[in-house]
């Protein structure tokens, strides 16, 4: 007779938060499974960022090392979540990740993993960590680059946090772009970066029952992917409305993504639009301007929120407009993506 897996309830203090696990999987992994965010750094034991007390109920403390768990700790009733599974039912003091200003900004080596070209103008980064390091960061924040000349750029994080292993991001050659033009043209896959993150207030707020609008021009699909990706992982069933805006074709550089997630949820309905589509494009989808192709399907925005990554131009005419037709104000939520040039020199 086959053996049942057993299962335990986890509860969270002070918030009064629980979940079930079977056991097989740490407290921290167990909790993000179930849309819970809790503190974490390193994710294998060694740094203490997720450390938290054990107020009623067994656990095997697993991996937890010495310097970031002593015995000191293990007999005051600490353990480190990111390594800890529960042997029978938990209670557990611990804060909550609610916003962005619960997540420290660290400064942090990566090295490039891969370079993927997804379109003529547009390359895929992705970014591994240190072995014993990971970022916690909430989907469709940023990071910025912190180059030799001091200089810095911003780029937002593409995968959801869940998905940590890797770094995303979605970098669009700019003319006379300094850090792009080196992305293109002399970047190579183990090459070192270093980052500081992450930065910003463009998240998914899910204490809200508003149905959404997400609006992305260009690579602003970048956050956007990863605040749905979260939203999909963390089963928020809220209806989405996802419009990806781009001048033509080529700049719906990953149009099999929304497609697949539009087939696979119910709730998620993905509209292309394209501003200037060539003939070559053989475009028989929606065009113009992206926000207008929002106003022709909702006319009325007042029950709704709207989060809209890409160019500074698109964001302040969608939120007069989008705020016009009645979409409250404290609804709109944005990314505005800038971008660097290179300064010629003085003749």
């Amino acid at each position: 007779m086959a053996s049942v897996a057993p299962s335990f309830r986890v509860t969270l203090q002070p918030s009064g938060h629980s979940f079930s696990t079977d056991g097989s999987e740490p407290v921290l992994q167990a909790a993000l499974d179930a849309g819970l965010t809790l503190p974490y750094g390193c994710r294998n034991g060694a740094c203490g960022a997720c450390k938290g007390k054990v107020l009623d109920g067994l656990v095997d403390h697993g991996a937890a090392q010495d310097q970031a768990l002593s015995t000191a700790d293990r007999a005051a009733g600490l353990t480190l979540f990111c390594c800890a599974k529960p042997l029978s039912d938990l209670v557990l003091e611990c804060r909550e990740v609610g916003t962005a200003k619960d997540i420290p900004v660290k400064i942090m080596p990566c090295r490039v993993q891969q370079i993927e070209r997804v379109a003529d103008d547009v390359i895929v980064l992705s970014l591994k960590l240190p072995a014993n390091e990971r970022l916690q960061f909430l989907g469709g924040q940023y990071i910025e680059f912190m180059l030799k000349d001091g200089k810095r750029r911003a780029f937002s994080i593409a995968n959801a946090p869940h998905d940590d292993g890797f770094l995303q991001v979605h970098v669009r050659r700019i003319d006379g772009g300094e850090f792009t033009g080196h992305v293109f043209s002399g970047m190579k896959e183990k090459d070192i970066l270093r980052f500081q993150g992450p930065y910003g207030s463009f998240f998914l707020r899910e204490d809200s029952p508003k149905p959404v609008i997400l609006v992305a021009g260009g690579t602003g699909f970048a956050p956007i992917k990863a605040l749905v990706e979260h939203a999909l992982h963390n089963h928020v069933a809220r209806p989405m409305y996802l419009y990806w805006g781009a001048r033509n074709r080529g700049g719906l550089y990953l149009p099999e993504l929304p497609a697949a997630w539009a087939a696979a949820h119910p709730h998620l309905h993905y509209v292309p639009v394209l501003s200037d589509a060539a003939p070559q494009d053989a475009w028989s989808g929606r065009s113009g301007l992206v926000h207008r192709a929002v106003l022709e399907d909702h006319a009325d925005l007042s029950a709704y929120q709207v989060y809209a990554c890409g160019a500074p131009a698109m964001i302040d005419v969608a939120r007069a407009e989008f705020v016009a037709h009645g979409l409250p104000p404290e609804e709109f939520f944005a990314d505005a993506f800038t971008f660097a040039t290179a300064v010629p020199e003085p003749a």
